[in-house]
């Protein structure tokens, strides 16, 4: 209506051509198109000559309603994605995802997940300098083909230079993954200052149960995993999404592409073989190829302790009571103490009890060794109590579980668990099972938890 008002002024000279031109955004050649269409035709001549023509790639209305009808029974429960490759794989009607997308909503289906707009990140710049912040995670995936059972890859990396400090394959992501991770890292490299990590529950105290000594101390303990990162001043950085880690989600993403084709070409199928790969070459290999150069060339890396105190820090500790016949119980096993200094008892001392990364035991009661055992299976201990009306809150039960390899729960023999029942006035065994993991923590003694 705007260019037909200005080309009327133009007929009726009140206006030139030339200057009317700039105005309706168009050569002058086109203007003088635009006037004689405006002569000839009136206003609509003006309008676009496919005005209320529907498109030429518009699809007939018996498809659509086809492809509605089929979308409210047969495929409800699909996405828009899966459903449209259903309908050229199974109906023959090959559509796009946005007009089946918007089919959709037009007929009042939602969508099968909502999409939520992406949160706001601010990029986060390198440490300056090596041995500044380490970056650790676990990734459990198919890595010897789908043929295969998964397990779990955990690595390491530096976030100065993206080099990879440690990998290993394990069953499952467990403190003791972590602390053998770490071991090589102290190995080859040195202390970090800080670690960049996930809230796993080998990581991260999850829960809000508190003991009365943590009460009194104001703090709850930390895991396994944490009582190591303190013992060796290593700072812990808990991150509130994958994307705060990024460089060691995506080096995970890289590994999922490179080394799993490696491995299948070297025809690894199994955790040692692949170990043994990954520290024979291949590290180095990937570092030459991916790793930065830091602002800084002087590197932060700490000394680590000496290897006596450093198998120690490295280990599953737990809090446990010298019986009165001088044995350590938990979990099943026992452990005589000796006698001490001038035939000393030590009856009823608290000590800490310690699975070493290679899974031999050390009794220790201040510091100082008082026993140990041979080697077992590597576990983590689960630890119940029976809160009830009479029954002294000192008596609990501890059980063996969830070692390496080996399913998440092991079955308590019955003799253990007719014991502790009636130990704990109960009247079957079946009242002490174990419920869902909720936590982890070093000597913990609390109701359906996991000790990781």
């Amino acid at each position: 209506m705007k260019r037909y008002e200005l080309l009327q002024r133009v007929v009726e000279g009140q206006l030139t051509l030339a200057a009317a031109a700039p105005v309706l955004q168009v050569s002058y050649r086109h203007a003088k198109r635009l006037k004689r269409q405006a002569a000839e035709g009136g206003l609509s001549a003006l309008a676009h000559g496919n005005r209320g023509r529907a498109p030429s790639n518009k699809r007939d209305d018996d498809v659509r309603w086809r492809v509605l009808a089929l979308s409210q029974e047969c495929y409800r429960d699909f996405n828009d994605s899966h459903f449209t490759e259903m309908l050229a794989e199974r109906e023959g009607v090959a559509l796009s995802r946005e007009t089946v997308r918007r089919w959709r909503r037009e007929a009042g289906q939602k969508p099968k997940r909502p999409r939520r707009a992406p949160k706001h990140r601010r990029r986060r710049e390198r440490k300056e300098a090596a041995g500044m912040m380490m970056l650790w995670d676990g990734s459990p995936h198919r890595w010897f083909g789908q043929a295969q059972p998964p397990c779990c890859l955990m690595a390491a990396i530096d976030d100065a230079t993206s080099e990879v400090l440690g990998v290993l394959f394990v069953p499952h992501e467990s403190s003791w993954a972590y602390l053998k991770l770490l071991e090589q890292v102290l190995a080859r490299h040195g202390v970090p200052a800080s670690v960049y990590q996930d809230c796993h529950s080998a990581l991260k105290r999850n829960d809000d149960q508190w003991t009365l000594a943590e009460e009194l101390a104001g703090r709850q303990d930390p895991t396994q995993v944490g009582a190591a990162l303190e013992a060796l001043a290593i700072t812990p950085i808990f991150a509130g999404s994958p994307q705060a880690k990024g460089r060691i989600e995506r080096l995970f993403e890289t590994l999922q592409d490179r080394l799993v084709s490696l491995l299948e070409l070297e025809g690894i199928a199994d955790i040692a073989a692949a170990n043994a790969y990954a520290q024979n070459g291949f590290l180095h290999r990937f570092n030459r190829d991916h790793t930065v150069a830091p602002q800084s060339p002087v590197a932060l890396w700490g000394k680590p302790p000496r290897a006596k105190d450093l198998e120690r820090i490295l280990a599953l500790s737990y809090a446990a009571t010298v019986g009165n016949d001088n044995a350590v119980r938990l979990g099943g096993m026992v452990i005589d103490i000796a006698p001490g200094p001038r035939g000393m008892s030590y009856a009823r001392a608290r000590v800490a009890v310690l699975q070493l990364l290679d899974g031999s035991w050390r009794v220790y009661y201040q510091g100082r060794q008082i026993g140990a055992a041979s080697a077992t299976e590597i576990a983590q201990l689960i630890r119940t109590r029976q809160r009830r009306k009479g029954v002294p809150a000192a008596h609990d039960a501890v059980y063996l579980a969830s070692a390496p390899g080996l399913p998440d729960r092991e079955p308590v023999p019955a003799g253990a668990q007719a014991a502790a029942a009636a130990k704990l006035g109960e009247r079957t065994p079946s009242s002490l099972q174990v419920g869902p993991v909720r936590r982890a923590g070093p000597g913990r003694i609390i109701k359906g938890t996991r000790i990781a």
